[in-house]
């Protein structure tokens, strides 16, 4: 895939890098707003495009998402980075964190989401029952649809 990198190697901090040929800004807007999650999710599991919160993310802000593993629940974010237009993360009561950083590169923006999941005390778990193996793949699907609309976006404007 072009412009997709794989830094690191700690089982508990997962990350992917894409270029997205877009502005910062514009990209961070799709990040911030809760109802386009389900719209850029690779992973399968954010459902719905009515989360309870904010219609824009913010610092400190908690938001409610749908969610599907095997069974549906719902679950109560809290970002807790926020820098507009560069950085913004959330985590829930498991204390993993889902990061993403936004470093311009000219007409263009590298993009890194990252699966942290270092704070969590039973972070085991994870690595047992799979989903740190599945993560690389969803992070990489989730950079290619958030990349597909963000250039949908501005070749529709």
């Amino acid at each position: 895939m072009e412009g997709m990198t794989t830094p690191g190697n700690d089982p508990y901090l997962i990350s992917r890098e894409r270029l997205i040929h877009a502005p910062a800004g514009r990209i961070f807007d799709v990040l911030a707003t809760p109802a386009l999650h389900s719209v850029i999710d690779g992973s399968g599991t954010v459902r719905g495009e009515q989360p309870n919160g904010p219609a824009r993310l913010s610092p400190g802000a908690r938001f409610g998402m749908d969610m599907r593993i095997g069974a549906p629940y719902r679950i109560l974010n809290r970002v807790v980075e926020f820098e507009e237009g560069r950085r913004i993360a959330w985590r829930h009561f498991s204390s993993h964190v889902w990061r993403y950083t936004l470093e311009p590169r000219g007409d263009a923006t590298l993009v890194r989401e990252e699966w942290d999941g270092r704070a969590v005390p039973w972070r085991i778990v994870f690595r047992l029952t799979g989903f740190t193996c599945r993560h690389p793949a969803s992070i990489e699907a989730t950079l290619g649809k958030l990349e597909d609309y963000v250039l949908q976006q501005r070749d529709a404007a």
